[in-house]
């Protein structure tokens, strides 16, 4: 647990200044860990550059760590404190891009290996990847802490307009969306008006297509409040699925 708030970690890693430490081995795009300090704080943060995103078909260029700051954004409008803090810098040791507060965790704990009780946790996890349209839930983005809370990350393939859902996390599939789940879909609907702050901190990084497509999800899923098997006509599954 951080001994920072909430708006101190998010002023360090919006102001502060990025030393690169390292990069991440795994991942197909560029991953560094870095030390952020300002004002006298100073956090560990995982920093993916636009220029190091490798080009992708389906997904519009150096879009990805936008993607990422807008994944935080509708986490926390939904109440569910489960991605890191996130920020978009415009500038950086390498360039612009996302950079979120670095999750101490032990790599050998995920998904694929979570006790049952940890699994029944997750349908918030599920019900979150609806909404974005995540096409990229792998089992290592699903992290515990050292307090054993659930933390998800790597969120830049999402909110794709197209339905491009792609999540080892089908656990749930065909059970009803709970009472408690589906007020923080009706609470994010409700913030999500045009006019609205997070419908104006959401068009800095997504398209207004995105947006709607989101809102036009988040609809559905109000009127048929249950969790989808997965698609028959298309692939799934990420890959890899770790």
């Amino acid at each position: 647990m951080s001994v920072y708030s909430t708006s101190e970690i998010l002023a360090v890693l919006q102001h502060g200044d990025i030393q690169v430490k390292g990069k991440f081995l795994w991942g197909s795009n560029f991953t560094f860990l870095a030390d952020v300090a300002y004002e006298g704080k100073n956090l560990q943060a995982v920093y993916k550059p636009s220029r190091g995103e490798r080009p992708l078909w389906d997904f519009p260029t150096a879009s990805l760590a936008h993607r990422e700051a807008a994944a935080y954004l509708v986490s926390e409008a939904m109440g569910l404190g489960m991605i890191p803090e996130t920020v978009y810098r415009r500038r950086g040791p390498v360039g612009a891009g996302s950079l979120q507060r670095f999750i101490e965790h032990d790599p050998e704990k995920h998904y694929f290996n979570f006790s049952r009780s940890d699994l029944e946790r997750l349908r918030p996890v599920a019900l979150f990847d609806l909404v974005v349209n995540n096409a990229d839930r792998k089992g290592g983005h699903v992290l515990l802490d050292d307090d054993g809370h659930i933390w998800l990350i790597d969120h830049g393939l999402c909110f794709h307009v197209e339905d491009k859902l792609r999540t080892v996390i089908w656990d749930f599939s065909g059970e009803t969306i709970a009472p408690d789940l589906l007020c923080k879909l009706q609470e994010l609907q409700q913030q999500l008006k045009p006019e609205s702050d997070l419908y104006a901190k959401l068009a800095r990084h997504l398209t207004g297509g995105e947006i709607r497509a989101m809102l036009a999800r988040i609809d559905a899923l109000l009127t048929h409040p249950v969790f989808p098997n997965p698609h028959p006509n298309r692939r799934p599954y990420p890959w890899p699925l770790l």
